[in-house]
């Protein structure tokens, strides 16, 4: 088939493919669902959007937000994340952070390579199209290969995984030793303030507690990850040094959320070393997909091609059906350990439910709007792109 020429459709591929990939790079930081729960023990007044947390590409997050009234006191909103764990743990469900462990640690390389697939899908030229999808996607696995096997890779991962993955072990740091609820921000000074202390055998210095304070808030991330990990090894016995690369937290950060309330060494292990795989498998079959479009992008039409734009297009289906994926194995795969016994079931993926005196709610955010839209847009851009290849049939 021959080359596309510069007409009006061709420019609007180009155009909507632009905004798309624009989306794309919004859909990561933008929160995709929501899930709530309501009961009469958190009344409207203290809890307006009841228990309430928001799914992102790269972690789950508080939704709930600081209430503020003559009558109610509040110097931070309650930790929803951590509420709701709370709430799911005595019928026997996992943490929140044991779900799509795998899918938000490569969100930024998935939707990375999305975006070259697209870039590709809009060059009309297969010669053009390989060196470009090459380009792309060889700055892909480097960048996912350093965050993944390098040692201190996780500094490539972003900002927000890092927060959620702290958030997800530190849960109310310092209450228990303290009995005071602190902001997640003071809980990482604090902790970075006792860890130079310890180090150097002395009382904390003032230039100590400023330098803990100028850390950037990644830096306070990587630096609780790698304290809670080292402590963790102590208190094991185990002599493993920190790596920081983004395998080596899986690991680790999935075996302590399996762990928090149902430490159960026989349970877990095997989930842990299935997971452990399944990570190096995607690392190395997203490298074998990336290859396998290159070379279907040697010629115009055919199968390969149109999966350059299919793909990115289905991006809210393949959202639900992971969603909802990982809600059936929360609701079946419940903990003998838990306080009460519940028959398996399958947790609302759409809309409202009902489970033991709670009523959950779970609909889409502003994220999953962006995905229609985004897909919207490539069906345009597909209808355009063959509107224009047999105009010159």
């Amino acid at each position: 088939m021959n080359a596309v020429k510069r007409s009006p459709q061709a420019l609007l591929v180009y155009l909507f493919v632009a905004i798309a990939i624009g989306l794309a790079a919004a859909i990561y930081y933008a929160p995709v669902w929501w899930v709530s729960l309501t009961a009469p023990n958190y009344p409207a007044e203290a809890f307006p959007d009841g228990v309430r947390i928001h799914f992102h590409m790269n972690g789950v997050f508080n939704g709930c937000e600081l209430v503020e009234k003559a009558e109610i006191a509040e110097d931070e909103a309650l930790n929803c994340v951590h509420e709701m764990d709370t709430i799911n743990h005595y019928v026997g469900m996992y943490p929140i952070a044991a779900g799509g462990v795998v899918e938000r640690a490569f969100s930024p390389f998935l939707l990375g390579m999305l975006a070259v697939m697209l870039v590709g899908f809009a060059v009309p030229k297969p010669g053009a199209r390989m060196a470009v999808m090459g380009a792309g996607f060889a700055g892909l696995v480097v960048w996912m290969g350093l965050f993944f096997y390098a040692e201190g890779g996780l500094k490539y991962q972003s900002e927000g995984y890092l927060e959620a993955m702290v958030t997800a072990l530190d849960q109310g740091a310092g209450e228990a030793e303290t009995g005071e609820r602190r902001s997640s921000g003071q809980a990482l000074i604090d902790r970075l303030k006792a860890e130079m202390a310890e180090a150097t055998g002395q009382p904390q210095a003032a230039e100590d507690t400023a330098e803990a304070e100028e850390l950037t808030k990644k830096q306070r991330y990587l630096e609780n990850l790698r304290v809670t990990f080292e402590r963790d090894m102590q208190r094991q016995g185990k002599e493993t040094e920190w790596r920081g690369s983004g395998a080596q937290l899986l690991s680790w950060h999935y075996k302590k959320s399996l762990g928090r309330y149902f430490n159960n060494p026989e349970e877990i292990k095997p989930m842990v070393s299935a997971m452990t795989a399944f990570a190096h498998f995607v690392f190395w079959a997203l490298i074998g997909a990336m290859l396998l479009l290159i070379w279907g992008a040697r010629k115009n039409g055919g199968l390969f091609y149109w999966l350059l734009v299919l793909v990115p297009m289905a991006l809210p289906l393949f959202f639900l059906i992971d969603y909802a994926g990982w809600l059936w194995w929360y609701g079946h795969n419940l903990n003998d350990m838990g306080a009460f016994t519940v028959k398996p079931f399958m947790p609302t993926v759409f809309g409202d439910g009902k489970v033991a005196q709670f009523a959950t709610h779970s609909y889409p955010h502003i994220g999953f709007g962006l995905m229609a839209a985004m897909s919207v847009l490539l069906a345009l851009a597909a209808l355009f792109r063959r509107k224009a290849w047999k105009a010159q049939v």
